[in-house]
């Protein structure tokens, strides 16, 4: 997992962050996959490739969850400096054998809808392109629910984390299972 805040389950306890939970999960449906959170609060793409060689040498992962690209978009900086990075990044993690899933973030509406939407659509774009897994919206039914939002109105409560894990365990499971049969 790479990821930013989000997935390094900012201002609540680690055990109750959605990825720790992804690994109960795989636990608890008898897998033996092991999870390895190198999510960083803060972090951007750039910030990313300045890690990716070392953790893919540590850790040479089978699949690898990228989440990040939230804080380029909080920072303006453009679509397409973020786009370049991620695909950097994946061609990295692919490079190492690693099957990238891409977790789809998106922005407040109040950043304007000329760059809100491209933002979106680069997720969607560079899961197609580059033959990825795609998380739509890591975030989907938990961004707007004040009651699963830290008081920031970006981060999500421990209350919220089970939903961010809803969304992404069915593509996770799907691409688990598909690597599995492959190795069977």
């Amino acid at each position: 997992m790479l990821g930013d805040s989000i997935s390094a389950a900012y201002r609540i306890d680690t055990e109750s962050g959605w990825v720790s939970l992804l690994q109960r999960k795989l636990e608890t449906e008898g897998s033996d996959w092991r999870v390895v959170n190198a999510s960083v609060s803060g972090d951007t793409t750039l910030d990313g490739l300045t890690r990716i060689d070392a953790l893919l040498d540590e850790i040479s992962p089978q699949i690898m969850i990228l989440e990040l690209g939230a804080n380029d978009g909080l920072r303006g900086y453009p679509v397409e400096s973020i786009r370049e990075n991620l695909i950097d990044l994946i061609d990295r993690a692919q490079s190492d054998g690693a099957f990238v899933i891409l977790a789809g973030m998106q922005l407040p509406p109040n950043y304007g809808h000329r760059y809100v939407g491209p933002f979106k659509e680069m997720y969607e774009e560079l899961a197609k392109t580059k033959n990825t897994g795609l998380i739509p919206f890591l975030m989907d039914g938990v961004a707007a629910v004040d009651e699963l939002m830290q008081d920031d109105g970006l981060h999500p409560k421990a209350e919220g984390q089970p939903g961010l894990l809803a969304n992404a365990w069915p593509v996770v499971q799907k691409h688990i299972n598909e690597i599995s049969e492959t190795v069977d």
